[in-house]
């Protein structure tokens, strides 16, 4: 035990001067290379550029509650087309909207047939109109006459097509009842087309800006609700005349035409407010009356 003990003390006083040894690396190598490769730069240049990533997304966790109330991954939604969706009752319903006319805007106009724009059409409605006709409504006219222009003829009897495009009821202040028609198309070859023109001439009367009115009775309700006094008056007057032929009834006749004056006299001044509030006249056009209908553009026909 002794011996072993001398031993450790013996090895411990051997290695206590020994020298320690550490490996020295030379830093000038790395810093030549770093002047002249520049490597930061060579980073940048050959490594990928990493993905912009929205750090505002919360990614969704997969559970299998969700799983079964999410949709169907082919659930998606349909390409955009010319179909128009209509809510109705809950369900989603595609109508496709379709013009109901060739369209001539896709004609050549260096080789189409011209219509010219002023051409007037005397046609006969086959529709009954009126003032209470709503907006939208449609109507048909068939040519009285054939049109005859250059390279093309529009035969008698012939299709013409409207709508309406305004309509009202008689209003106050003697405003008469309205319609308007624009005339948006024709049948040519068996073919709509369309085209763009007015009405100048309805049931044989001129029209004005297009404008099919009720007759306006302002003017002519001034002097009716001015004549509403006269009764009253003219009662007074035979009042005043049985009283003159009493003598305590004399007393009383300056009141009774005082009265009458007064009333007739009122209802005139005031004629022209109370006809303010009367309405014009209704309008309304029968089948079978004469038209006369006008092109406001020129039509191009293939």
């Amino acid at each position: 035990m002794r011996a072993l003990l001398k031993l450790i003390f013996i090895t411990a006083l051997l290695l206590v001067p020994v020298q320690v040894f550490a490996l020295e690396l030379d830093m000038s190598v790395d810093d030549e290379i770093r002047k002249n490769y520049k490597p930061s730069e060579l980073e940048v240049k050959q490594l990928p550029q990493l993905p912009n990533i929205d750090k505002t997304v919360v990614p969704q966790t997969s559970t299998k509650t969700s799983t079964q109330n999410s949709p169907a991954k082919n659930d998606t939604l349909p390409p955009k087309t010319g179909l128009t969706p209509i809510q109705s009752g809950g369900s989603h319903k595609v109508v496709k909207t379709q013009n109901a006319y060739v369209s001539n805007t896709g004609i050549d106009k260096s080789t189409a047939i011209k219509l010219k724009k002023g051409t007037k059409f005397k046609v006969k409605s086959l529709t009954n109109i009126s003032d209470g006709t709503k907006i939208g409504a449609r109507m048909s006219f068939k040519t009285q006459e054939s049109v005859t222009q250059r390279y093309i003829t529009i035969p008698a009897g012939s299709v013409l097509k409207g709508v309406i495009v305004d309509s009202h009821l008689p209003q106050k202040s003697g405003n008469g009842g309205l319609i308007v028609v624009k005339v948006d198309g024709i049948v040519y070859n068996g073919v709509q087309r369309s085209l763009n023109g007015k009405v100048t001439k309805a049931n044989s009367k001129k029209i004005f800006f297009n404008n099919i009115k009720g007759k306006r009775k302002y003017m002519v309700n001034i002097p009716v609700y001015a004549k509403k006094g006269k009764p009253f008056y003219t009662k007074m007057m035979r009042t005043t005349s049985k009283l003159s032929q009493n003598p305590i009834g004399w007393i009383l006749t300056p009141f009774t035409v005082v009265s009458g004056v007064v009333v007739y006299g009122a209802t005139i001044v005031a004629s022209p407010v109370s006809a303010a509030f009367s309405k014009g006249g209704r309008i309304s056009v029968p089948a079978g009356a004469p038209f006369e209908l006008k092109l406001v553009e020129d039509v191009y026909m293939e």
